[in-house]
C-alpha cells in the first residue's frame, strides 16, 4: 500500500499537515460513545463514578472535562507540543506561569503586548517579583538582562504593535549557554498570539512554553475569551495542570467548542488575512500621508529575512506612523467605515486603534517613546472583507485626514477608555 493511502489511524501526527491536525486531533468521534463528528459539548460540572473504580479520568469540570481535553489535544498538536492547557483568558494563562516561580526571582520581559507588560509591573511586582524589560531585537540584551535569580524569560514575536522580530531560536541558545550549569534554568516562554501557529511554532525553535490569546487568531471569530499554554515539558506540565485545577482558572466547555470550531478553518483564514494584510501594507506604504509602515512582509521591514526564516507566513496585524500627529491619527480612525475603533485582533471583521491612547495607555510613556508608540501610531487588524474595499476605505480616510490638516479643522472625541 502507498503510505499516502494508508487509513488516517495509523499515520503518526507528525506526517499530518496543520489542516488535518486542526479538523482532527483530539477529536476522533470514537472517543464518545454517541461517535459524534462534532465534538459534544459537555457541560455537566460533575461526573458519576463507580464506588469502588479508582482512577477515573473526570470528576469536576474545574479538574477535567471531554470537551476541554478535546481543545487542549488539538492545541499540543498544532503547536508540535506533547501537553496542552487552557485558561479563561492569554492573561490568565501568563498569570498562572508565574506560580512556577516564587518570591525574590526575577523575570525578563521583551517588549510587546500592554496588558502583558501592564501584569508584569503591577501584578507580579507584588508578589516579589522583578521584571527587566529589554528590546528583544538584539539577543545581547537577553543576555546582559539574565541575573542568578532569572527564572522566567518572556518573549513576544511579532510584537504588539509594532510588529517588530525577536530571532527566537538565537535567544534560545544564548541564554542556555549563559545558564548551562545552574541548576534553576530560566523557563523561556513565547506569545504566539499575533502569528498563530499557523505561521510560526515557536517550540521548535526552542522554546519551553508556547502561550496563545486564543481569542484571537486561533478562534479567529471575536466570541470568546480564553488563553492557552503549550510545551513538551512533563515535569512543568504537570505543575501547570495542578495550578490549572487549584486556583480555577479554567474555560468553558462552550468556549472550548468554539475555539475548536473556530480552528477547523485556521489555515483557510490565515492565508487570506495574510494575503489581505499584505496588500493593504503595499497601499500604505506608497501613500503620501504615511511616514512608515510597519509589516514584517515587506522589503522594507529591518528583520524581512529574520521572517521569512523563522515564520511561514504573516498575519493580519500591521501599523503604521501617519503624516501628523494625534489628531491626524483620530480623524483618521473616525472616518473609517469598514475598520471599526475597537480592542483586541485576529478576528474576521478589520479593526483599528490608537496604541498610544488604547492598548499601550498604562506603559510609561519614557517606555511608549522609546519603543516607538507615538501618537501617529495606528494599528490594523486586517480582516476578511474584500482588500479592495479596505483599501478604498483607507483611502477615502487618508484624504479626510488630509483635507483637514489642510483646514485646520478640530479633532472631536475625549479620552478613549481603555479595555
Amino acid at each position: 500500500m502507498e503510505e499516502d493511502s494508508k487509513p488516517f489511524e495509523k499515520q503518526s501526527e507528525e506526517t499530518l499537515g496543520l489542516a488535518t491536525l486542526a479538523i482532527h486531533s483530539g477529536q476522533d468521534a470514537d472517543n464518545w460513545k454517541s461517535r459524534a463528528l462534532v465534538t459534544p459539548i459537555v457541560t455537566s460540572n460533575s461526573f458519576k463514578h463507580d464506588v469502588y473504580a479508582e482512577g477515573e479520568e473526570y470528576h469536576y469540570s474545574r479538574m477535567s472535562n471531554p470537551t476541554r481535553k478535546a481543545l487542549e489535544t488539538n492545541l499540543a498538536s498544532l503547536e508540535g507540543g506533547k501537553y496542552g492547557l487552557v485558561f479563561g483568558s492569554g492573561l490568565g494563562a501568563l498569570s498562572t506561569v508565574i506560580y512556577l516561580l516564587k518570591s525574590g526571582d526575577s523575570i525578563v520581559v521583551s517588549e510587546g503586548y500592554g496588558g502583558t507588560h501592564r501584569y508584569f509591573r503591577r501584578c507580579a511586582d507584588q508578589l516579589g517579583l522583578k521584571a527587566t524589560f529589554v528590546d528583544g531585537t538584539n539577543v545581547e540584551n537577553f543576555a546582559s538582562a539574565i541575573q542568578p535569580n532569572t527564572r522566567l524569560v518572556w518573549m513576544e514575536s511579532p510584537t504588539n504593535p509594532l510588529m517588530k522580530l525577536i530571532d527566537i531560536q538565537a535567544v534560545c541558545n544564548r541564554i542556555r549557554s549563559i545558564t548551562s550549569d545552574w541548576t534553576e534554568k530560566p523557563i523561556i516562554v513565547v506569545d504566539n498570539t499575533v502569528m498563530s501557529s499557523y505561521f510560526q511554532r515557536p517550540l521548535s525553535l526552542g522554546v519551553d512554553i508556547v502561550m496563545h490569546s486564543l481569542s484571537k487568531y486561533m478562534n479567529g471569530h471575536s466570541d470568546v475569551i480564553m488563553g492557552a499554554l503549550i510545551l513538551s515539558n512533563e515535569e512543568i506540565y504537570e505543575k501547570l495542570k495542578f495550578f490549572q485545577m487549584a486556583v480555577g482558572v479554567t474555560s468553558s466547555p462552550f468556549d472550548c467548542y468554539l475555539v475548536l470550531r473556530g480552528l477547523k478553518t485556521l489555515h483557510v483564514r490565515m492565508r487570506e488575512h495574510e494575503k489581505n494584510s499584505l496588500e493593504v501594507a503595499r497601499f500604505l506604504e506608497q501613500h503620501p500621508c504615511c511616514v512608515k509602515v510597519n509589516h514584517p512582509g515587506l522589503p522594507s521591514h529591518p528583520q524581512y529575512e529574520l521572517g521569512r526564516r523563522q515564520m511561514d507566513g504573516y498575519s493580519g496585524v500591521l501599523s503604521f506612523y501617519i503624516k501628523g500627529g494625534l489628531d491626524d491619527a483620530k480623524r483618521f480612525v473616525s472616518k473609517l467605515k469598514l475598520f471599526a475603533f475597537a480592542a483586541s485582533l485576529g478576528g474576521y471583521e478589520s479593526l483599528c486603534e490608537i496604541p498610544m491612547t488604547f492598548s499601550q495607555r498604562h506603559t510609561p510613556a519614557g517606555q511608549r517613546e522609546t519603543t516607538g508608540i507615538t501618537q501617529s501610531l495606528v494599528r490594523l487588524s486586517v480582516g476578511l472583507e474584500d482588500v479592495k474595499d479596505l483599501k478604498r476605505d483607507i483611502g477615502q480616510a487618508l484624504d479626510y485626514m488630509l483635507s483637514a490638516q489642510n483646514s485646520a479643522e478640530p479633532v472631536a472625541g475625549g479620552q478613549i477608555s481603555v479595555p
